[in-house]
Parts: structure tokens; sequence; C-alpha cells
């Protein structure tokens, strides 16, 4: 006999309603060690201050790209506690932009609030967002942290509404020299390719029903409409393993959308080492974090000779591409 009994869910009702703000996560950590040595901190600081900064009602959804199994634990672990409403599990890295089109499909609130695993929320974080999202016209993206070369693509859009009556606009270099310096240090950049990255920009300052925001948005970390989302995604799926973000925002200018910043940093950027700046915070809002220190030895003098860094830079490409195979 090939089925004993009836299954006792059978006709049974389910009370599920989903939240209207569904928050996303992308994680991937491959392994502990080069450049991911110390991520696993980073996405648990990500992730833990999402969830403690998040007091208002939310699914929250995590994709993990083909991480380690010390990660893969870690989010079991929150799943179980009953921080993480909707867990997917990739057996490989399929792309962020492949992920992208599972997260967005999968997402059940009518607000995706998405971002990557090395972004710090702040108290408050979700309630400025919406507040852009709600107040300003056909808005596609809003992010929570400013940052300048955004303002290099994808303006075409919020141009022509800064150029409208009822909108009150100013061009210049609007945002305080510790925002830049945060970017700088949290990206990896230095004073003299920052300024390359953002040469002949500007920041342009809306404010609208008296409700201020900055011009442009980033893929790293956003909120919006799904159904924005889902209008404004690709299509295809494969290519690179870290393609085709920057288009998604392009093709959202595109279809008339406003991409949007907050005008006080509600989120901070992480990079793949948490930094003094970023535990004090973490600290202050009653999350554990240890800072970072990268320590310089006698062997980066060695490093910064053309052909011994050229070596270097091989052998660390090689072992990086069997460890990840």
């Amino acid at each position: 006999m090939p089925r004993v009994g009836m299954n006792p869910a059978r006709g049974q009702p389910s009370g599920y309603q989903p939240e209207r703000i569904t928050l996303a996560m992308l994680t991937y950590l491959p392994n502990q060690a080069g450049y991911f040595e110390q991520r696993f901190a980073v996405t648990r600081l990500s992730l833990e201050s999402l969830i403690a900064s998040t007091p208002e009602p939310h699914d929250l959804i995590v994709f993990d790209n083909g991480s380690c199994p010390e990660m893969v634990d870690y989010l079991r672990r929150l799943r179980d506690e009953g921080h993480i409403q909707y867990l997917m599990l990739s057996s490989r890295n399929i792309g962020k932009i492949g992920a992208l089109q599972i997260i967005f499909r999968a997402a059940p609130g009518e607000i995706i609030a998405y971002s990557d695993d090395d972004v710090m929320f702040l108290p408050g974080w979700l309630p400025e967002h919406l507040k852009l999202l709600e107040t300003y016209p056909k808005v596609g993206l809003v992010t929570g942290f400013y940052i300048r070369s955004h303002m290099r693509y994808g303006t075409q859009t919020i141009q022509a509404f800064a150029e409208r009556a009822d909108v009150k606009a100013e061009q210049g270099f609007l945002i305080p020299r510790e925002l830049e310096q945060h970017y700088i240090d949290n990206m990896g950049r230095t004073w003299e390719t920052y300024q390359q990255e953002v040469d002949g920009l500007e920041d342009l300052r809306l404010t609208f029903k008296g409700v201020e925001a900055l011009a442009s948005a980033g893929h790293h970390q956003f909120v919006a409409s799904r159904q924005v989302l889902l209008e404004a995604m690709p299509a295809e799926w494969g290519g690179q393993l870290m393609g085709k973000v920057r288009e998604l925002e392009i093709t959202i200018d595109q279809l008339g959308y406003l991409r949007l910043s907050t005008c006080q940093p509600v989120t901070h950027l992480l990079g793949n080492i948490i930094s003094a700046e970023n535990a004090a915070e973490a600290t202050r809002m009653g999350l554990s974090a240890e800072s970072g220190l990268l320590r310089r030895s006698s062997s980066s003098r060695l490093l910064r000779i053309p052909i011994v860094r050229r070596f270097a830079l091989a052998v660390y490409n090689r072992l990086h591409t069997v460890i990840n195979s």
C-alpha cells in the first residue's frame, strides 16, 4: 500500500501573512583566509546590526552564496532562533545578480530592504529610508550612506527632477570631510585614488515637500519597491560573479525612477575588516565587535618592488583559484 493515513496538514488553515517590509541580505564567505580572513566578524556585525536596529515588523531573507561551513552553521543558528525567517543556501556561488534574481522574486513584502554583508545599520535607519521613498514621487532606490562616485552614472531622471519648480536644488561639494574619510578608510582607497574616482563630480542636494535628499544611490544597500526591482532586473542569468549590478541602477534611472540617498548617514560601510570607528559604534549599540588591525611588517617593503609584487600576486591568484575551485 503506497500511503498510510492522510497528511495531518490537509485542510488545516494557515494564518501566515507576510509583513510589508522584507529585509534581505546576501552573504558569501568561501573561507577565512586572505581577503576573507576577518569577513566572518564583518558579516556577523552586519547581520546582527540589521536585526538589532530594525524593530519595525519585517520578514528577513538571507541568501548564502556558497559559503564555508562555519558561516552556514551561524546562519542556521540565527534561523533556528527565529531571527531569520527565510534562509536560502546555495551549493555554489551563482553570482550577485543571480542571487538578486532569486531574492527579489522570493521576497513576500511589497518593500525590499536589501544589503550586502558588509554594511552596518544604525538605529532608525529604516524610517529615514521610508521617508524618502514615500515623500518623493516615483522613487527607485534609497540608500543610507551617500557615495559621491555614484553621481557618475544613472542620473538623467534625478537631474530632470531637480529642474522642477517645486524642487529646491543645491549643487557643489556638500558632504562633510569625515563622510568622505569614512568611505576612503572602509573601501580601501587613498585620498589620491578617491580624488581620481570623483574627479569632475559634485553633490546634488534636493528638497521636496520639506524633505532633503542627496541625489544617487548605490547597489550595496538600498530600500526599494519590489515591483520596481522586478521591472528593472535583467532577463538573462549568468556572467561575472560581481557583474550586472551597476546596470541595474542605470536601468532604474532609464525607467524614470529616482535614485536617492539620505543626507545623514544611517548606515556605515564595513569593508573586509572592522575598523576602530565601527567597533566603537557597535559597542555603543550594545553589539559585540572587535576592530581589526592591519600590521605592516618588513615584508611589506619588499612587496613594493614591482617584480616581487607581480610574482606574489600571481601566486596569490593561483592559490585563490585552487582553493575556491
